[in-house]
C-alpha cells in the first residue's frame, strides 16, 4: 500500500532510532512515532516495514486511504495477524478506541505502527486509550551524527546552514534548501495550526515564531512578547504552548538547585532546527550567517537540540544562570551523574569566571564546551573543548546519550 517516501536520489540515511523503533515494536502492541511534517518518519517506518513483508501501510492524508477504514472495527479485524502502519494518525483519532479493543481481545506485540506530525499532546491525548499498551518515540529531524559522521568542516557547515529535515539538507544548493524552509514555514502557519487549533491567529502565530527566532536562546520574557503582539501573558503562554507542542519550539527549563543564590526561573526559548531558525532570520548562505549577530546563538540553538536528541529517556535537562550572569548553556542529569555544557561559537573556545563559578556551585562529573573545531583538547583538568563529532563519541558519555 502507498506510503510516502522522502528518500533522496535513492539514497537512504540510517537513522540512530532505528534499533529503538524496532526493539519498541517487540515490547508493545503499537508503537508512535511522533514527529514534526518532513522529519523523515515515513521513511523510517518504510525502511523498518522492510522487515515485515506482510505489513499493511496507509496513509492517512489521502482520501482513498481514509475511506478504507470508515468500519475500522471490520477493517482491524480482517488483518489482525498484520503489522498495521498508520500515517498522520492524527487524522482518524477515532480509531484509538478501536485498536484498544482489538489489542485486548487478542493480546499480541507488534500489532500497530502509527506515525503523527500534529501536535504532541493532541495525539497523546487521542490515545489515552491506549495507556499501557503503547510506547512513544519523538522522531527529530536529522541529527549531526546522522548526516555528518565525520568531523569534516564542510558537513558541519551544511548541516547548521541548512538544519537537518532531510529535504533541506539534500537540496541541491542552498538556495533550493532555503526556499523550501520558507515554505514549510509557510505551510505550517497557514495549514498545520489551524488544523490543530481551528480559529487561532495565523498571522499572529506567523509573528510570534519570527520574534522567538530574534530571541532564541534567551530567556522568555512573557510580557514584552505579549505587548508586542497587543495579547496577553497567557494567550502568549498558550501559542508557544501549540509552537512547543507541534516540535518547532524547546522551552528549555532552569535548574531548581538548592543553592544560596537567586536563580533565573524563566525557561529559555530555542527554534529547534536550526535551518528553520535562519529562514525565520533571513538567512541564506553561510556567509550571512557569519556576519548575522545571531551566529552565536544560532550554533547554541544547533548544537544543544542535537544533544538533546540524543539523550537517554532517563537524562534530565536544564541551563542553570544566576542573577549575577554566572550560567551553563546545558546541564545533563541521570541519576547522581551531572554534566555542564557550553556552547560557543569560536574556533577558539575557552573558559569564563561565569563557567568556573558554575562548577564551583554544581560540582558536575565534568563541563564540556561545545565548538566549531576540530578534535578536542582540554582547557583545564575540568573542562573540555569539543567539537560536536568528538564530544558525541566520547565514551564518558555513554550513561547519557544513546
Amino acid at each position: 500500500m502507498h506510503i510516502r517516501n522522502y528518500i533522496s536520489n535513492m539514497h537512504y540515511i540510517p537513522r540512530r532510532f532505528e534499533s529503538t523503533v524496532i526493539s519498541r515494536l517487540k515490547s508493545f502492541p503499537c508503537t508512535a512515532i511522533l514527529g514534526p511534517r518532513q522529519c523523515g518518519k515515513s521513511t523510517l517506518a518504510h525502511h523498518i516495514l522492510k522487515l515485515f513483508p506482510d505489513a499493511l501501510c496507509l496513509d492517512l492524508e489521502l482520501p482513498s486511504e481514509l475511506r478504507k477504514i470508515q468500519e475500522p472495527e471490520i477493517f482491524l479485524q480482517r488483518h489482525e495477524d498484520t503489522l498495521i502502519c498508520f500515517d498522520e494518525i492524527q487524522r482518524a483519532p477515532e480509531i484509538f478506541a478501536v485498536m484498544r479493543g482489538i489489542i485486548d481481545r487478542k493480546p499480541k506485540n507488534g500489532r500497530f505502527l502509527i506515525l503523527g506530525s500534529a501536535s504532541r499532546d493532541l495525539i497523546r491525548q487521542s490515545s489515552e486509550t491506549l495507556a499501557g499498551r503503547i510506547s512513544y518515540i519523538e522522531l527529530p529531524p536529522f541529527t549531526l551524527t546522522e548526516c555528518g559522521k565525520d568531523d569534516a568542516r564542510i558537513d558541519l557547515q551544511r548541516y547548521w546552514l541548512r538544519g537537518g529535515f532531510p529535504r533541506s539538507f539534500l537540496a541541491e544548493s542552498d538556495q533550493s534548501s532555503f526556499l523550501w524552509r520558507h515554505d514549510f514555514i509557510r505551510s505550517y502557519v497557514e495549514r498545520d495550526v489551524l488544523q490543530i487549533r481551528p480559529g487561532i491567529s495565523s498571522q499572529k502565530i506567523d509573528r510570534l515564531l519570527r520574534m522567538c527566532a530574534h530571541c532564541s536562546g534567551q530567556t522568555v520574557n512573557y510580557s514584552k512578547l505579549g505587548s508586542s503582539l497587543d495579547m496577553s501573558d497567557n494567550t502568549v503562554r498558550h501559542y508557544l504552548d501549540l509552537l512547543s507542542g507541534s516540535f518547532f519550539l524547546r522551552m528549555l527549563s532552569p535548574l531548581y538547585a538548592n543553592l544560596k543564590k537567586r536563580l533565573v526561573k524563566s525557561p529559555k526559548i530555542y527554534i529547534r532546527d536550526s535551518g528553520i531558525l535562519h529562514a525565520l532570520l533571513g538567512i541564506e548562505t553561510f556567509d550571512h550567517l557569519l556576519g548575522h549577530p545571531g551566529y552565536g546563538a544560532s550554533w547554541e540553538s544547533m548544537a544543544i537540540e542535537n544533544i538533546l536528541s540524543c539523550c537517554k529517556p532517563s537524562v534530565s535537562a536544564s541551563f542553570f544562570r544566576t542573577a549575577k550572569g554566572e550560567e551553563a548553556d546545558l546541564v545533563l542529569e541521570n541519576g547522581r551523574s551531572r554534566l555542564l555544557i557550553e556552547c560557543k561559537a569560536s574556533a577558539a573556545p575557552q573558559t569564563t569566571r561565569a563557567v568556573e563559578t558554575a562548577i564551583n556551585d554544581l560540582h558536575p562529573d565534568h563541563t564540556w564546551i561545545v565548538a566549531p573545531i576540530q578534535g578536542s583538547f582540554p582547557l583545564t583538568p575540568r573542562v573540555t573543548a569539543a567539537s560536536p563529532a568528538t564530544f558525541f563519541n566520547d565514551g564518558r558519555l555513554k550513561q547519557f546519550l544513546l
